[in-house]
């Protein structure tokens, strides 16, 4: 078959609601936006899983304590699944931790903001992980087999972790005025970047067209943003907490919102590395990762002796 045939198999296979998996046809610009996309979001769970870490000596209770480890360790073992999904498409786990190392790969923008108080970490429980879950359930629909597969358990326990913020959330709010200052202090910082959360508006994204055209995306950018407002603002807003957006309005009659635009230029910026934390979250990672090279090579003389043997 030629090549415009075999995409046009593809896509008629796609427009099925077919799932893509990892030994069929595909074309290379469809391989490599997955490859992009996959290990981005793998970086974001290790990278993501830090800012709480940091927290684990320092929760408020041993409850709480025991959560937020159990919530780290789901998050470093997302960043394993999804790994292992990109993996079926080609590229090694070596690769890219190494593009991710040496700044070849990004992960999301969010990540690169300082976790100061316990109520961030609350808030990251809640808003953060929302936001990723209203992405991350429409993952769930998306053509590859191997990552759709492995959005299932992700999403389930993502879950778990937005009660747990929301739990957090409520304690503060129903506690002392300066716990309840921490919250609408910990909401006035983060809320910008949760907006740039899901990525460029639309008209500046350059890979949209084409992830949405082969159900590797199913919504766009602004629309998953717009879901994430209609989520959220309500239950911002019932425990009194004010939106530092005095232009963000829901329209009736279009069921959309309005809102100041993000400074995209920052997003810009922290997404090429010049973000607040960048330099501590990827130093922090390298670390992790030469800590663990005598791991990894005694794994590798194990395995060549088993084979000589």
């Amino acid at each position: 078959m030629t090549d415009d045939e075999l995409l046009a198999r593809f896509e008629a296979r796609i427009d099925r609601g077919e799932k893509i998996e990892p030994g069929d046809w595909m074309p290379e610009r469809y391989r490599s936006g997955l490859i992009r996309m996959i290990s981005q979001h793998a970086h974001s769970e290790i990278i993501g899983a830090l800012p709480e870490g940091a927290w684990i000596p320092y929760a408020p209770t041993l409850k709480r304590k025991m959560t937020l480890i159990a919530k780290v360790q789901d998050e470093v073992g997302h960043g394993q699944m999804l790994y292992r999904a990109a993996e079926t498409l080609g590229i090694t786990r070596e690769e890219m931790i190494d593009q991710l190392l040496t700044g070849k790969a990004t992960y999301s923008n969010v990540f690169n903001y300082p976790a100061e108080t316990w109520a961030d970490v609350a808030l990251i429980g809640w808003l953060i992980d929302g936001a990723a879950i209203v992405n991350q359930t429409k993952l769930l629909l998306g053509s590859y087999g191997p990552y759709a597969r492995a959005m299932e358990r992700i999403c389930f326990e993502e879950g778990f972790h937005l009660k747990q913020g929301y739990d957090a959330i409520c304690v503060l709010m129903a506690g002392t005025p300066s716990q309840r200052a921490m919250v609408q202090d910990a909401l006035n910082r983060w809320w910008w970047p949760i907006m740039m959360f899901q990525g460029p508006r639309d008209k500046d994204s350059v890979h949209s067209a084409e992830l949405l055209r082969w159900k590797v995306k199913i919504k766009t950018n602004d629309e998953l943003r717009q879901e994430f407002l209609t989520k959220f603002v309500p239950k911002i807003l019932a425990f009194g907490l004010v939106i530092p957006d005095p232009e963000l309005r829901f329209h009736e009659e279009t069921k959309e919102w309005t809102f100041t635009e993000p400074d995209w230029d920052e997003f810009k910026r922290v997404i090429r590395g010049g973000g607040p934390m960048n330099k501590e979250r990827l130093g922090v990672r390298r670390l992790a990762h030469e800590s663990g090279r005598w791991v990894r090579e005694a794994l590798d003389a194990f395995v060549r002796e088993g084979r000589a043997a």
